[in-house]
């Protein structure tokens, strides 16, 4: 018997990162893990994008230490990036939409390598009207068959944000999780297949979403880090190395800094209320 081929995916993950920590690493393995375990998917790369500073949230420090700190912490990865695209953006850009732009920048990449393939082998680029190219009922969405799939990254924390009323569209969330897919690490205390029950959408497209457990208990997150900071006490060991170094050569994350937006609405709170 044949083995199956094995369809490839490129895991993102977007958020705060601020910082970035040993659990945000460590959810790409724990995700790259439970995917190849099915023995249907190939992770090939894992993609971290940091939001930008309009996302306005409280405590959020400038995006392009929170750039460095990721691409400090992901030196000696083979596999994993940080992509500036999002930060770099003047206002603060929807998850679906950078989603949206990494797919785009997948199959352009890919259809480029087909194409430098084709000259090799008989001398003429293939036509952009391939006909492997599989229209997602958009004239602006296509995905072509052989192309890496494109699957968001996220803790339990973001599947469950999605009840939460004015923080995401309903069509944005129909659009990660029905088209690309969702890969969730949950942790304790949270319980992502109960939230997918009740969720109708969700439900809906549950094949599409893979709950991943992470077994060894870890409750590391950025906001516990960034009180330790602001209390003089290490967090040695929850960061990485090159990260706690880079923080305290800049005096990141005080007590003042915490101040920051402090008041203000988030972003998707602004934008949606004043649209509903």
């Amino acid at each position: 018997m044949e083995p199956v081929e094995r369809m490839r995916v490129v895991l993102l993950a977007c958020g705060s990162f601020n910082p970035i920590t040993n659990m945000h690493l460590r959810m790409f393995e724990l995700a790259r893990d439970h995917l190849e375990d099915t023995g249907r998917y190939k992770v090939v790369q894992g993609i971290i994008s940091p939001v930008g500073d309009a996302y306005k949230k409280k405590g959020l420090i400038e995006a392009h230490h929170r750039i460095q700190m990721a691409r400090l912490a992901t030196e000696s990865s083979d596999w994993i990036r940080v992509n500036d695209w999002e930060s770099q953006q003047s206002e603060w850009v929807e998850t679906a939409k950078v989603v949206r732009h990494h797919h785009s920048v997948l199959q352009s990449t890919h259809q480029n390598d087909v194409d430098e393939v084709d000259t090799v082998k008989t001398g003429k680029k293939r036509r952009i009207e391939d006909p492997e190219c599989v229209n997602e009922g958009s004239s602006n969405y296509s995905s072509r068959k052989d192309a890496p799939q494109l699957k968001l990254l996220c803790g339990a924390d973001v599947l469950e944000s999605f009840g939460v009323p004015n923080l995401w569209k309903p069509e944005d969330i129909e659009e990660i999780v029905g088209r690309h897919g969702l890969v969730c690490i949950t942790r304790g205390g949270s319980d992502a297949e109960r939230f997918i029950q009740q969720s109708d959408v969700l439900w809906e497209n549950r094949r599409n979403i893979f709950v991943t457990r992470e077994w060894v208990t870890n409750d590391i997150s950025a906001t516990h880090v960034r009180r330790a900071l602001r209390r003089g006490q290490s967090v040695r060991y929850l960061l990485p190395d090159p990260v706690l170094w880079y923080i305290q050569q800049r005096g990141l994350y005080s007590a003042e800094s915490e101040k920051k937006n402090a008041g203000v609405v988030l972003a998707p709170l602004q934008r949606y209320s004043n649209t509903s």
